[in-house]
């Protein structure tokens, strides 16, 4: 009995749903024999014409997905732009720290492939000469193997007074030394620059962050708006700052580390020939 009483009333109810699509549907097509009022003409008059060229600025069938250049509003640009002087100062401190860098990484590159032929030229010239003062003679002015050929036929000349009381042999050795931590550090210029960048540059950009953080949080507390357009520009922006020291400090860490070594296995050969020099004055000091 309730099968029965359920099964009309489904049909009722279904009987109803496409009677009111029929009547929707008749409502929303117009009849074909209906005549056009003179309002409505003009808006079917475009439609009338088929066979007028479609306009120029659509896309052609098939020619795929249309694309457009959307500037991105939250990108470096936006954070120079958008940004107070707090974070305008920090990008400059970034950028002025990954400029001086770069411009020791490549000056101490070239410095040091000049020392190497230098030494080249010193272990040609220097040692076939028939004297110390013609084997200076025939190197650069501004040869680091030239520096310390002077100090030691200097050591050798000013042996006297108080001087006198040292042995000649120590006093040589502590004038070719000193030459030698000359030129040490003057290979070593600019490598504190280099250490200093990529020790804190990662701790500017996070100071940088946090500043551009603590400002877009305020400005989402004065609006009142919490959503996620107004959430992400500014934290997004903020966090470039973070992604900027690391890539000022990378290059410097390892810049650093690689001059390091360059400068050590260049050292070496400096050191090598401060010792030979020594005892080529000492034998001519004994001939004499």
């Amino acid at each position: 009995m309730f099968v029965n009483k359920f099964r009309a009333v489904a049909g009722v109810a279904a009987i109803l749903f496409c009677a009111g699509i029929t009547l929707v549907s008749a409502q929303t097509t117009p009849t074909p024999a209906a005549a056009p009022t003179p309002a409505a003409a003009p808006a079917a008059a475009p439609a009338a014409d088929a066979n007028a060229a479609p306009p120029a600025n659509l896309p052609a069938a098939g020619s795929g997905p249309v694309t457009a250049n959307v500037e991105n509003p939250y990108g470096l640009k936006a954070l120079w732009e958008q940004g107070d002087m707090v974070a305008k100062t920090t990008l400059s401190i970034l950028f002025i720290m990954s400029l001086g860098s770069w411009y020791i990484i490549f000056t101490k590159l070239y410095e040091q492939a000049k020392v190497r032929r230098q030494g080249d030229e010193a272990d040609k010239s220097f040692w076939s000469a028939g004297t110390v003062r013609q084997g200076a003679d025939a190197l650069k002015e501004a040869s680091p193997y030239r520096f310390i050929a002077e100090q030691g036929l200097e050591a050798t000349k000013k042996h006297d007074g108080l001087l006198g009381q040292i042995d000649l042999n120590s006093w040589i050795a502590m004038s070719i030394q000193r030459a030698t931590e000359n030129v040490q550090s003057r290979m070593q210029d600019g490598l504190a620059f280099l250490a200093t960048v990529g020790s804190t540059a990662p701790f500017v950009g996070l100071f940088g962050t946090v500043w551009g953080i603590y400002n877009a949080l305020v400005k989402i507390g004065v609006s009142g708006q919490a959503s996620i357009d107004k959430v992400a520009g500014p934290v997004g922006e903020s966090l470039i700052m973070t992604a900027i020291g690391l890539a000022v400090a990378v290059p410097a860490v390892l810049g650093y580390n690689w001059l390091v070594r360059r400068n050590k296995a260049t050292l070496e050969r400096v050191r090598g020939f401060g010792g030979d020099l020594h005892a080529v004055l000492l034998a001519n000091n004994n001939h004499h």
